[in-house]
């Protein structure tokens, strides 16, 4: 296969790994081109996520590099299968990477977990308020270009509805549930959807209180997803250029903290709901 001009984060990914392993294992490029029946620039090419690797050769490089962890290494095997139509390359050359990136991040995760300090977590907006915070930025957006963007945010909610949908934490601090994107009406609409998104199954939304005072994080929005196993865990935050992806065991390490810290200073899901309809009913 010819090598990708724009690899996916989850290629990327794939390629990180496969050279954290080689690396781990205190193998040269050179000695795993020979292993691999490559020449070097390709072995350069699959840790950057240009070109993929096929199932044997991962084996062989995993075997060689002493992988004894079952569940990461099968893992791993499924990041090599060819990659099938899924529903955000309709919007491929239409937004920006970053936010397939996201999608797909999104899509392949086994638990999902948010930290918003602004506004309510974009899997649980409606249209009109995604819609509103979309029509403010800087540069302004074209109607299109913000159409584009609603849609596409209301598309990656599948994850939650699908036939095995995704277990779902969203921290949401009470500031961002009194900001009025969209007006008071919009805002309103958008609270009972988040306190009815709330009762189902496998979501939970959780308020921390602005009485909780200062917290971690500098108020950063965090998406965390969870991988088959912890080291595929993925942190993602915003930023001017676009999102940022981290997978370094220290970084996660970090967030995961955030995250236990936001479990233990949050209202419970029932006193969450609770609160958020108080908020709703002074609008």
């Amino acid at each position: 296969m010819p090598p990708r001009t724009t690899p996916t984060q989850r290629q990327r990914r794939l390629g990180a790994e496969i050279k954290k392993m080689r690396t781990d294992a205190g193998l040269t490029a050179e000695y795993v081109a020979g292993l691999l029946g490559v020449d070097r620039g390709k072995v350069s090419n699959i840790e950057s996520g240009i070109r993929n690797i096929s199932a044997d050769r991962l084996r062989t490089l995993a075997t060689h590099c002493e992988c004894t962890d079952d569940r990461y290494l099968a893992a791993l095997l499924e990041f090599t299968e060819p990659p099938q139509s899924q529903w955000w390359d309709e919007y491929r050359g239409r937004l920006s990477p970053g936010l397939l990136d996201i999608a797909e991040l999104e899509w392949h995760a086994s638990r999902i977990q948010t930290i918003q300090t602004i506004h309510v977590p974009g899997l649980l907006q409606t249209e009109d308020y995604a819609r509103s915070i979309f029509s403010t930025g800087l540069p302004a957006l074209s109607r299109l270009e913000v159409e584009l963007r609603v849609a596409h945010r209301m598309d990656r909610q599948r994850v939650l509805t699908r036939d095995r949908p995704v277990e779902y934490v969203g921290y949401v601090h009470e500031a961002a549930l009194r900001m009025l994107f969209g007006g008071r009406d919009a805002t309103r609409d958008q609270l009972k959807a988040l306190a009815e998104a709330g009762e189902r199954d496998n979501v939970s939304v959780r308020v921390v209180p602005v009485e909780v005072g200062s917290f971690p994080g500098a108020g950063h929005a965090l998406l965390y997803t969870e991988g088959p196993v912890h080291r595929l865990d993925t942190a993602q935050l915003d930023s001017a250029h676009g999102p940022e992806f981290m997978h370094a065991e220290r970084q996660l390490a970090k967030y995961r903290a955030h995250l236990d810290w936001m479990h233990r200073k949050s209202l419970s899901p029932d006193a969450s709901r609770d609160f958020i309809q108080r908020i709703m009913h002074d609008l």
